[in-house]
C-alpha cells in the first residue's frame, strides 16, 4: 500500500468520526515535510442544505475549517505521528462550500518525504 493510501484512509476515518460522513474522495501528495490533502464531497445533507442560505453558508464554513483545525490536534496527533513517524506541528485547513472541495495542509517536524 503506498503511503498516501494509508495516510488518505486516516484523514477519511477522522472526518467520518467528526462530520458522520467522510469525504467521497481524497487526493495526497507529500512534499518535504508537509502533506497536502484535497478533500472531495464533503459535505452532509444537513450541510449542504443550510449552506443554501449565507448564513448557513458561513457557519458550515466556520465548523469545517475551525473545528478541524482544534480538533486534529488534540485528538487525532497521535495516530497521524505514528503512521508518519514525525511530529505534527501545524494545520491549516479551509473549504470552498460550493463546490464541496477542502484542503489542508499537515506540516510535520521532519522532512517526510525522505521516509
Amino acid at each position: 500500500m503506498r503511503r498516501e493510501t494509508g495516510f488518505n484512509e486516516i484523514i477519511r476515518k477522522v472526518r467520518k468520526e467528526l462530520f458522520g460522513k467522510g469525504p467521497e474522495r481524497i487526493h495526497t501528495t507529500f512534499v518535504d515535510n508537509m502533506a497536502i490533502t484535497m478533500l472531495y464531497g464533503n459535505l452532509t445533507p444537513s450541510e449542504k442544505f443550510l449552506a443554501q442560505e449565507e448564513s448557513g453558508k458561513e457557519m458550515v464554513h466556520a465548523a469545517r475549517t475551525k473545528m478541524v483545525q482544534k480538533i486534529y490536534p488534540t485528538h487525532f496527533n497521535k495516530e497521524l505521528e505514528d503512521y508518519m513517524d514525525s511530529r505534527l506541528l501545524h494545520l491549516f485547513s479551509d473549504i470552498k462550500v460550493e463546490e464541496d472541495i477542502s484542503i489542508s495542509v499537515f506540516v510535520f517536524e521532519d522532512n517526510i518525504t525522505a521516509k
